[in-house]
């Protein structure tokens, strides 16, 4: 069976904030898509749960969060982002529930976006039957964003975040959409951003020494490549960024 042709992403929006559990998640998922965001002027602001400090096998978490830190600022401004913010919810443990749909809600309320941006947060990657299991974080933060985004337009839901910290509920959130989804709906021509994303990728050069025994140079091309590339068919013949997207 022919798959459904993408429809490209909206583009009558001004903010967007990009929410996942570690460094490098955007980097591996949209981060050529963000580059043409920013390119036609439009604010994005990166979020993660995590300061990615479990990540790295052979490094301590208390050497390894701060340098991966490091790296994810620095691949942000290669695509065109300078706002870079932290949680610091526990790499690898992450958990789904009030504090952290209370935390993105609050960032949503101060940067007011009408695009919030996730990874995958279903239980697999690719088919529901036969695909890689999901990481716990990435499911928790995903499900959280969605929660989140009507939190932070509900002045009933977390008051504490206008009486303790003057942030007043934004229910301006029109679009929730899902990077890395096995069902992607729409999509952004990934051909004008595809080398800044391979060198936002690169600039997490530690953790992918850690991950691949192949040139990180060599690795990266060769993932994002392939990412884009398969997605071409259904966006007429352009390589493509899939967002899985949902209206609010």
């Amino acid at each position: 069976m022919t798959e459904t042709r993408l429809a490209p992403m909206p583009e009558d929006w001004a903010r967007c904030l990009a929410v996942v559990a570690h460094p490098d998640d955007l980097e591996y998922g949209c981060a050529a898509a963000v580059a043409s965001w920013t390119d036609a002027g439009k604010e994005v602001v990166y979020l993660l749960a995590s300061r990615g400090e479990a990540g790295i096998d052979t490094v301590e978490p208390a050497v390894c969060g701060p340098l991966r830190e490091r790296e994810q600022r620095s691949g942000a401004a290669v695509v065109g982002v300078s706002v870079v913010e932290f949680l610091d919810h526990r790499d690898g443990a992450i958990e789904y529930g009030l504090g952290l749909r209370r935390d993105i809600a609050a960032v949503i309320r101060r940067h007011r976006p009408e695009l919030v941006v996730t990874l995958n947060h279903r239980d697999t990657w690719g088919p529901a039957v036969g695909g890689a299991w999901n990481t716990p974080d990435h499911r928790a933060v995903g499900r959280a964003v969605f929660d989140a985004a009507a939190d932070a337009g509900n002045r009933w839901i977390f008051p504490e975040l206008f009486t303790e910290q003057g942030l007043e509920p934004w229910n301006g959130v029109r679009w929730v959409a899902v990077a890395g989804s096995a069902t992607p709906t729409h999509a952004v021509d990934a051909a004008p951003g595809l080398e800044r994303a391979v060198r936002s990728l690169l600039a997490h050069r530690t953790y992918l020494e850690a991950l691949t025994d192949e040139p990180p140079e060599t690795y990266c091309r060769t993932f994002l490549t392939g990412t884009v590339q398969a997605l071409a068919e259904r966006f007429g013949g352009r390589p493509a960024v899939g967002f899985e997207l949902f209206g609010r």
